[in-house]
């Protein structure tokens, strides 16, 4: 696997962005969480995406977020910056502008609302590995963007572009996770991107996780990830039923909402969110005191 890839294997994190009440961006919040992830054995940042409620920001904010995001890291794990969207061209013209010094990887979902074909996805990605000079990482998030990206497609991608490192998986859907696991090229990578599936891809030869609970839980959801990767199943199974009741509550009610929820329970970060997003309802709050209290008793 080369050194590109290897910087995505593990545990990454998709971090919140941390508002006060007042709607604006909390950066001491946000480089307090930075600094928790990083010693606490995350081994990436993932910044920007939509747990980071990115569509709220304005270009500004983007900026200044990444520039706080850098600081905090300061090269001690790799960065990958959320940038996608439904305007092709218009994520070429993003990516010919920024500035990609102390970053290692763009994460790219696949375009939302217009509903692609096959064909439209395949081409959106080419324009876009055509013109970024980091390695991409593609998003299937299905849920959110109404149109799958199928195996075939994954694998073709794969197979014709060296700088398209891996994917985001968040079908939900094995059999196709599967197929593409098993029919990959070697170097590319596989990252779950559901929490609840992250340690069952893993077992079944994925790479690892971009997580959003690991903003909440970085240490216990990396031993979990390490512990897969090195084939310690049965360890790491008792870290994914430990949490797995958590993860469930993190998004019963709607995430960002939920991590968030469970950051302003342990002291991290303001239970805020920008409009259209409100913090989850008082039964899921009390819900999410309550199995946080048990488990960091355990």
């Amino acid at each position: 696997m080369t050194a590109a890839n290897t910087k995505f294997k593990g545990t990454g994190v998709a971090l919140i962005t941390p508002f006060r009440n007042d709607d604006s961006v909390d950066f001491k919040a946000l480089s307090k969480l930075v600094e928790y992830q990083v010693t606490n054995g995350v081994d990436y940042i993932v910044v920007l995406g939509t747990t980071g409620e990115s569509v709220t920001l304005t270009n500004d904010e983007k900026h200044a977020i990444i520039d706080a995001v850098i600081e905090a890291v300061d090269k001690r794990v790799p960065i990958v910056v959320g940038i996608g969207g439904n305007n092709t061209q218009e994520i070429i013209n993003k990516i010919k502008s920024c500035d990609f010094s102390d970053i290692d990887g763009i994460l790219s979902v696949s375009p939302y609302y217009n509903k692609p074909s096959q064909t439209g996805i395949f081409e959106h990605y080419k324009a876009i590995v055509s013109s970024s000079p980091l390695p991409v990482i593609i998003y299937n998030v299905p849920g959110r963007t109404a149109s799958n990206i199928t195996a075939e497609t994954t694998l073709k991608l794969a197979n014709e572009f060296k700088n398209i490192v891996a994917v985001k998986e968040a079908s939900g859907n094995l059999v196709q996770i599967m197929e593409i696991i098993n029919n990959k090229p070697k170097d590319f990578m596989v990252i779950s991107g559901d929490d609840a599936w992250a340690y069952t891809i893993v077992c079944l030869g994925g790479n690892g996780v971009i997580s959003v609970v690991a903003n909440a839980f970085p240490k216990e959801f990396s031993e979990m990830i390490n512990l897969a990767l090195d084939k310690k199943i049965q360890q790491s199974r008792v870290i994914h039923y430990q949490l797995i009741d958590i993860i469930n509550s993190l998004f019963a009610d709607g995430s960002p909402a939920g991590i968030k929820a469970a950051l302003s329970i342990k002291k991290l970060a303001n239970n805020h969110l920008r409009l259209p997003l409100v913090p989850v309802n008082q039964n899921v709050y009390n819900k999410l005191v309550e199995q946080i209290k048990v488990f960091e008793g355990k």
